[in-house]
């Protein structure tokens, strides 16, 4: 997976092949309707070094602060089986709003890490009564327990100002906070009957639409990967950590008005099950 840039040479234009071989033209990246500040994501730190504060906290970060592209690990070639990609049926059950019920198998847990990430992508993180519930509905227990405090003191009002938000995680009269994470596809690390990993594709959407808002809705792409243990009656996440891509090529669709924004964020609700 890479976030190289892939713009640049002559006439502002990138060419990808050598003598003797086809050559493409890429157009140039597309300018900042808000801005010229030009906000990327930051990899995440991993459970171990922070006790998991940063889960969508990096992407929040990435955000409001601005930092270098960093490059990931280059994807696998090898193609998923079929059975990788087949969707699951949706769970008839809900925890806290987390889809619950998962498999005890390998399409479980993949549909466990893809609602997990749809979960901890969604406003509700940015809130205190409800990020509670959603961490002690996700994670392992002893790993809810020490994720909390350090959590609500990352999510300052300081750090929710630096997005426009209100230290209670709301956004201005007339202004719509966005951030919606959606997973593209999920792939098996490792699995047996006890512990999973899973890594989970996404695209995600963050920022501020209004008429007053200096930071647009952006999207991102990021592969997040947990690791998961059946503990009880289902799974629950003891680690997880995020790195960027991969990303496509940025399309040429004109950009939506700030109004047009939050007018689709109101009417086109999220979905409840991922996969």
């Amino acid at each position: 997976m890479s976030n190289d840039d892939q713009y640049g040479g002559a006439g502002g234009y990138g060419e990808v092949g050598g003598t003797g071989q086809t050559r493409t033209r890429l157009p140039d990246a597309p300018a900042d309707p808000y801005g010229p500040t030009r906000r990327t994501p930051r990899t995440s730190r991993s459970l171990i070094t922070v006790v998991g504060v940063v889960v969508l906290l990096i992407a929040a970060i990435a955000f409001a602060n601005s930092g270098p592209d960093t490059p990931s690990d280059p994807a696998s070639d090898k193609p998923p089986a079929a059975s990788s990609t087949a969707a699951t049926d949706p769970v008839t059950g809900k925890s806290a709003g987390i889809p619950k019920g998962f498999a005890h198998d390998e399409q479980g847990a993949q549909s466990a890490a893809a609602n997990f990430a749809v979960a901890l992508g969604s406003d509700g993180m940015f809130k205190k009564p409800t990020r509670h519930a959603l961490v002690d509905g996700i994670y392992a227990p002893d790993v809810a327990s020490r994720l909390k405090g350090p959590q609500d003191e990352a999510y300052s009002a300081d750090f929710l100002a630096k997005l426009g938000l209100d230290a209670n995680g709301n956004a201005p009269q007339g202004s719509t906070f966005v951030t919606r994470t959606v997973p593209i596809g999920t792939r098996v690390e490792s699995y047996t009957p006890t512990t999973a990993k899973i890594a989970v594709w996404y695209t995600g959407l963050i920022g501020m639409s209004g008429p007053k808002s200096t930071d647009p809705v952006r999207t991102l792409w990021k592969t997040w990967t947990f690791e998961l243990s059946w503990i009880g009656e289902g799974w629950r996440v003891i680690d997880d950590t995020q790195q960027d891509g991969p990303a496509p090529v940025p399309g040429d669709v004109p950009v939506s008005t700030s109004d047009d924004m939050s007018k689709a964020i109101k009417e086109f609700g999220g979905f409840t099950y991922a996969r």
